[in-house]
């Protein structure tokens, strides 16, 4: 994709030649359209400026496609199968996926402001004829508040992402169909009932307000973009770096939209708000950690996995707090070898986020140990609400009790030494206080996690393996898992005794491996017990578990570990 931030449209000498149904699009004017609007707050269009301002094209706008094939009506959105559009009417309500996902990309318009990049590089000038083609057709059959459209058209995600495509247009179309097209999504992006203040699709908006206020000259919508963008920046990312949305695939998205925002700035003659630097570099922290050592992103919320970070270094600290409900932790940087986890608390559930509130996750000796089901799409399934739930996390769950969704859990203390960490967080999601212990030391990789629930009370442990590990044997409160000649073991001891917890129920369960794909994954529930110690040992397939005198040693292969009963560090 070329960069073409900051065209400008200069003197178009002809239009491209456009088939005779797409000359008499009957677009009413905007002035009626607004006169009648029940949002008094819009511009009229005659409050717009009759001139011209260069049409500044936001970089890394559009996705990329294979552009002969769009030029020949065939287009492939969110990973699936590709759809004939044809070249002549389009359907646009069509929604031959059942797809929300694949209906806000036929209406965002990307795909045909990737035609207009190509025409840029190449010079075909049937590329950009058939960029415009699309654009007017898609005015003519998506009047706002029309009979039929599909609601996707004005969905206020759509309208973001297509006024960049619309400007970018804008650069070698004289029309005025586009201007006044340009001119209404102009006003819906202004309209602060519609607006997402502090989340992405915000962004997006304001990144689009920005570009089309340039476009046509209107200073109001230019200052009114930026502040709004410097504000919900303010509300987004915290101080330390970590997007609200609780996803860290949400925090690179939001990370490359502001590089996105922070040019077009510049390309717009505007003085860059030093607060909104310095929040896209706050944010480098928060992805830092939560990319694993084998560089895809932790995927904790609605964040697929095998998403790969591009361009983020690696942080001083090699265990990072947030407080906003994260602890990132692992033996080194740039070891693809080092181990890793995550463990999630916090403020309860919100937008991207799950229900996954003292879930952990490790990775160790280059594969994943412990996971969660992930990220499948966003339709509203079964399956979605599950992969959402606490029981598709490695959590503890409380048997005989309902879960309070939204609820908030504390971290009570941490101790993060270089070579072990412990951590203890405590909450009542279940209406009773379930609390967390979790020990992990390097070198000699072990996690141990200790779960308790008040007397008469029980709970039973959630663990979700990598789909790479089968389940080889089972015995003695232990369970062997094995990745070819690779063994990890799972056991589970009485913390009150000490000895082992027989009872275990070994299940598969389908997770999430990226979006739309699935694999299957053994997952272990623990027997129902007021308390359960669960160590994880990567490497061993019989490693040596002895007590005595209130302590746990654990012969690994890089040595013996030990430590409480208690997890007091």
């Amino acid at each position: 994709m070329s960069d073409y931030l900051g065209t400008a449209p200069g003197p178009i000498a002809h239009r491209p030649a456009l088939p005779a149904f797409a000359r008499r699009l009957p677009v009413p004017s905007l002035l009626r359209r607004l006169a009648s609007s029940a949002f008094p707050r819009r511009p009229a269009a005659a409050d717009l400026p009759a001139g011209d301002g260069p049409a500044v094209c936001a970089a890394g706008g559009f996705p990329s496609v294979k552009v002969s094939e769009v030029a020949l009506g065939r287009v492939t959105f969110a990973g699936l199968p590709a759809v004939e559009l044809g070249t002549g009417r389009i359907d646009w309500r069509l929604d031959p996926h059942r797809s929300r996902s694949w209906s806000l990309n036929l209406h965002a318009l990307r795909w045909m402001g990737s035609l207009v990049v190509e025409y840029e590089r190449s010079g075909d000038r049937e590329l950009l004829d058939r960029a415009a083609v699309i654009a007017e057709d898609w005015v003519r059959a998506n009047p706002r508040g029309g009979i039929g459209v599909s609601p996707w058209a004005w969905a206020e995600h759509p309208v973001a992402l297509r006024g960049p495509a619309l400007v970018c247009l804008s650069a070698h179309v004289r029309a005025s169909w586009l201007r006044r097209s340009l001119a209404e999504h102009g006003a819906v992006l202004a309209d602060p009932a519609l607006y997402r203040q502090g989340h992405n699709h915000g962004l997006d908006q304001d990144i689009a307000l920005l570009t089309i206020g340039r476009r046509l000259g209107h200073a109001p919508w230019q200052e009114l973009a930026v502040r709004r963008m410097t504000a919900s920046a303010r509300l987004a990312v915290d101080a330390q770096g970590v997007l609200h949305e609780q996803a860290p695939r949400y925090g690179v998205y939001v990370h490359r939209r502001l590089g996105v925002a922070l040019e077009t700035i510049e390309r717009c003659g505007i003085e860059v708000p030093p607060d909104l630097v310095a929040r896209r570099r706050s944010l480098e922290s928060y992805v830092g950690h939560a990319t694993q050592p084998d560089g895809c992103l932790v995927p904790i919320g609605d964040g697929p996995a095998g998403v790969r970070p591009a361009g983020f270094p690696s942080q001083p600290d090699t265990v990072k707090v947030f407080d906003a409900g994260y602890v990132f932790g692992r033996t080194a940087w740039d070891d693809p070898g080092s181990a890793y986890y995550s463990i999630r608390f916090g403020p309860g559930r919100t937008l991207h986020g799950h229900e996954d509130h003292l879930g952990v996750t490790y990775h160790a000796r280059g594969r994943d140990i412990l996971v969660e089901a992930g990220f499948h799409s966003y339709e509203r399934t079964p399956y979605r609400r599950w992969t959402i739930s606490p029981e598709a996390h490695n959590v503890p769950v409380v048997v005989d009790a309902a879960f309070r969704e939204g609820t908030a859990t504390r971290l009570v203390s941490a101790s993060t030494g270089a070579r072990r960490q412990c951590f203890r967080l405590t909450d009542d999601a279940y209406g009773v206080r379930r609390t967390r212990s979790v020990l992990v030391n390097h070198g000699a990789d072990l996690m141990a996690v200790l779960d308790e629930v008040p007397a008469g009370s029980a709970l039973r442990s959630l663990w979700h393996f990598g789909p790479s590990l089968a389940v080889v044997s089972e015995r003695d409160g232990g369970v062997v898992l094995a990745d070819g000649k690779e063994r990890v073991t799972l056991v589970q001891l009485s913390p009150d005794s000490g000895l082992p917890l027989d009872g275990q129920e070994v299940g598969f369960q389908e997770i999430a491996t990226g979006h739309l794909r699935t694999a299957r994954s053994a997952t272990v529930l623990s027997p129902a017990a007021a308390s359960v110690l669960t160590l994880i040992v990567p490497g061993s397939g019989d490693p040596e578990v002895t007590c005595s005198g209130g302590r746990v040693t654990v012969r690994t292969p890089g040595g013996p570990v030990s430590f409480p009963l208690s997890l007091d560090r």
